[in-house]
């Protein structure tokens, strides 16, 4: 009997360890600072992101995070309340973000498959495409206050994917992108920006990206070898041309 009762709260603490365990893209909980990823199901042998402004592309559901951090990985999660797919998905995370220092940033885009990021609607960085685990980046000047924010991405074949989202301030250390980070004082009164010269921003063009397991220690994101193994190994960038 007390062995019987020690496996039984030995299943309970593992089930509830496991529940305790984030949720790899986001969960169906609202965060309203957050970013809002509206989830799309695509079809087989899509090599390019959709164009989610199509009256026919549906979302199947929401989900709701504060930062895009997801080392290489095999994954088949699904995602639970939304879709059991694993494959053949979109995400179009939207959502704003405070910069309290004005000054040049670099953003870092990590993907398996193809992602863009755009702030105040202008395309920052683009790394679309099938493709293995791959890294792009790009530096911007950003003005004080309020910024929008949108990273489009898609997952192709199964099973290997990834999406990091990294940010480089002017102090030039790399961390991942959050909202909770990025984020106005909690008092208006107290914010030195006001909405007349929010949104401004300077593209500088592209810059040599980050190489992943470099980016990945400077997030201490460091995979272990197990949980990537075999993701760079199959084809190379493909854009249906």
């Amino acid at each position: 009997m007390r062995k019987l009762a020690c496996y039984f709260c030995a299943c309970l603490l593992g089930a509830a360890q496991q529940a305790a365990q984030p949720p790899t893209f986001g969960s169906t909980v609202v965060i309203p600072s957050g970013l809002r990823g509206e989830v799309y199901l695509i079809k087989d042998k899509t090599v390019v992101l959709p164009n989610f402004e199509r009256r026919k592309l549906k979302a199947a559901g929401t989900i709701w995070t504060t930062t895009l951090n997801i080392p290489p990985r095999h994954w088949r999660e699904g995602f639970p309340g939304v879709t059991k797919r694993f494959e053949w998905f979109a995400i179009n995370y939207t959502g704003r973000f405070w910069i309290d220092e004005p000054g040049r940033y670099e953003f870092a885009l990590l993907s398996d498959d193809g992602a863009n990021l755009f702030i105040d609607e202008q395309l920052v960085i683009d790394n679309d495409c099938q493709h293995p685990p791959a890294v792009r980046a790009a530096y911007v000047t950003l003005s004080g206050g309020t910024h929008r924010i949108r990273v489009p991405y898609f997952q192709g074949p199964r099973d290997c994917l990834a999406l990091i989202l990294a940010v480089a301030g002017p102090e030039g250390q790399w961390r991942a992108f959050s909202t909770d980070v990025l984020k106005p004082p909690p008092n208006p009164e107290n914010w030195k920006y006001t909405q007349t010269n929010n949104a401004v921003l300077e593209l500088e063009g592209d810059d040599a990206p980050p190489k992943i397991d470099e980016l990945l220690r400077a997030l201490g994101d460091e995979a272990d070898a197990s949980a990537a193994a075999g993701c760079v190994a199959y084809p190379t960038r493909d854009c249906g041309k």
